[in-house]
């Protein structure tokens, strides 16, 4: 199929949707992707605890109506924000996938899982400890000082400092998920 570097959504052309469409049915014949799916399509094996957590969040995230499984629709709007969505609609997933609990706040405990995830299963090594790198976002932007990030505060704080808004978009690349949905069509 190509490189992918540089591909917009404008760059998809009707042949890759179509091989796109072959690979997701291929892989999923009933035309739901479940989570036990999700794992196995994207390479997303022997996962700790807390990775599975990550990944599961990720799930959740791409699952629009929240009924357990991601169908193409969903999978082509997952891969129009990883290929072509603009910083504050990245964000606002990566807000969405932070607050595991879903109570519209990001805590201490929910940042720290979801990085100790990222770094698990990206396997990159890092300078500074997970638990240093998420006291540093708290000291930036927990603005009130409550201990937790409400969506302004990371909105807010993540674009207005530009260390932390490279590490997050850096931490989130997913362009290897979709050289592998690009480069194995079966």
């Amino acid at each position: 199929m190509g490189n992918t570097e540089g591909t917009t959504l404008e760059d998809i052309t009707a042949c890759e949707s179509y091989q796109w469409y072959r690979k997701f049915m291929t892989e999923c014949p009933s035309g739901l992707l479940t989570y036990y799916e999700f794992k196995k399509f994207f390479g997303l094996k022997n996962l700790s605890e807390s990775s599975d957590a990550y990944a599961r969040s990720m799930f959740s995230a791409f699952d629009m109506n929240n009924d357990g499984c991601m169908d193409f629709m969903e999978y082509v709007a997952a891969l129009s924000l990883v290929l072509k969505g603009e910083v504050q609609q990245k964000l606002r997933w990566y807000f969405k996938l932070y607050d595991v609990d879903g109570s519209g706040c990001i805590n201490r405990d929910e940042l720290l899982l979801i990085i100790t995830s990222i770094r698990a299963i990206n396997g990159t090594p890092n300078e500074v400890s997970a638990e240093d790198f998420a006291d540093m976002v708290f000291d930036k932007i927990d603005t009130n000082g409550d201990g937790e990030l409400s969506y302004d505060e990371f909105m807010g704080g993540i674009q207005n400092d530009e260390m932390l808004l490279r590490t997050l978009t850096h931490s989130l690349d997913l362009s290897h998920i979709v050289q592998r949905i690009q480069g194995g069509v079966p």
